[in-house]
């Protein structure tokens, strides 16, 4: 019988689905070098606490995203349905060194440059405009002049401006009837997941979460309707994650579908700030950081506990979309990487007094603002980022070939 069926027929154990799951991990892992830098966070930190004190310019300490890849980065939609380029994905959230997300950003937008068989110069340039970037977000934080989009991010931005419900439960649940398909994506439930689901959706800081988007009736009535397991991404493979399907109906007996994400939040492998003052509950820290990085998803998103483990919950927009890059040109790669260092210079500067955004400013554009190179710690740091991962990706793969063969 085909994988998908056995999925569909039983519901999986603990250990089943945690060795489905980790076959998944490695499989993503392994379609590309680019795949691997995105699915691999731990090894990022691992080369961090290497470095001597000192190597990386120490920022103000404020939120950052923690895992600040090109895929984590996209168009967001806000309570009212508008809809801006944001940080998308806030599972590696801290109060630390914004100089991590500059790196972490470097490091993925050189392996999608590698991917598109683009030369080290270009390369070059894309950590030059980075920089530049990043310090033009930094000086307006507020500011609606934005640098012009690039074709990816505005190709993006106008799929997501034309989306509806039908769109996302099309892609996210394969049709629109009111039901989640069991089969690769989504998992049976055993009886204690639909109790704790069904006790879950019956509280009122929930209720009123789901009922505040997009000016929907707070008089309306909601319901779940279906919940299933979610095997999806590669940093929540292994931990909690469902997706519930609820009912809104109005006084007027008018209903409408929203699909609800709810995700296990652990231990950030991010370094903290000393001394940082976050919530000691994962799932509160989370949220925390996307208020703060990404307000149109923050206003959206709320802390639980599920099954005694921390959970975010958060529903789904048909405007979030992430930016998927599959090759770069020359001059997009270069746009690119400008725009979306501004993104996260704005992200990281809103949460800065003037004085501070100014100095940490002049501290990163140091040597850069007249057409200089990029910062010799960003280029130093990308190389060997870019070499470490070229080699755990080449041996993930042969481990992933021999664990096929046998």
């Amino acid at each position: 019988m085909p994988e998908t069926r056995i999925l569909e027929t039983r519901i999986l154990g603990p250990a089943d689905r945690a060795a489905v799951l980790e076959r998944q991990r490695t499989l993503k892992m392994a379609r590309s070098a680019h795949a691997y830098v995105r699915g691999n966070t731990l090894k990022f930190y691992e080369w961090l606490e290497g470095l001597a004190r000192g190597t990386l310019p120490e920022g103000p300490p404020v939120w950052i995203c923690g895992d600040c890849h090109l895929g984590n980065l996209g168009p967001l939609a806000n309570a009212e349905g508008q809809v801006d380029i944001q940080i998308r994905d806030l599972d590696q959230t801290v109060i630390g060194n914004p100089t991590h997300d500059l790196v972490r950003l470097g490091l993925s937008l050189a392996s999608a440059a590698r991917g598109s068989d683009l030369p080290g110069v270009v390369t070059a340039r894309m950590l030059e405009e980075m920089i530049r970037g990043y310090g033009q977000g930094l000086a307006v934080p507020e500011a609606d002049a934005t640098p012009p989009e690039p074709d990816v991010v505005r190709t993006v931005r106008r799929r997501a401006l034309g989306r509806q419900w039908k769109h996302l439960a099309r892609e996210r649940l394969k049709d629109v009837t009111p039901k989640i398909p069991l089969g690769r994506r989504f998992w049976a439930l055993d009886e204690a997941e639909h109790e704790a689901l069904a006790e879950l959706f019956g509280q009122e800081d929930v209720r009123r979460l789901v009922l505040a988007l997009n000016g929907r009736d707070e008089a309306a009535a909601m319901r779940l309707v279906d919940a299933a397991y979610w095997m999806k991404g590669c940093s929540s493979l292994g931990f909690l994650r469902y997706a519930a399907l609820v009912r809104i109906e109005d006084p007027e007996g008018k209903g409408r579908l929203a699909l609800i994400d709810l995700k296990e939040a652990v231990a950030p492998a991010a370094p903290p700030a000393p001394s940082a003052a976050m919530p000691s509950d994962y799932a509160a820290r989370v949220v925390a950081g996307a208020r703060a990085l990404s307000p149109n998803l923050g206003e959206r998103m709320l802390p639980v506990h599920l099954l005694g483990k921390p959970v975010v919950m958060r529903e789904l927009a048909p405007q979030d979309l992430k930016l998927d890059v599959d090759q770069f040109s020359r001059e997009e790669a270069v746009r690119a990487a400008h725009y979306l260092a501004y993104v996260v210079g704005k992200a990281h500067g809103r949460q800065m007094d003037e004085a501070t955004r100014a100095e940490w400013r002049a501290e990163v554009l140091r040597g850069s603002e007249d057409g200089g190179e990029a910062p010799s710690w960003l280029w130093s740091s990308v190389v060997a980022l870019a070499g470490r991962h070229e080699v755990g990706y080449l041996q993930h793969c042969r481990l992933y070939a021999d664990r096929e063969a046998a």
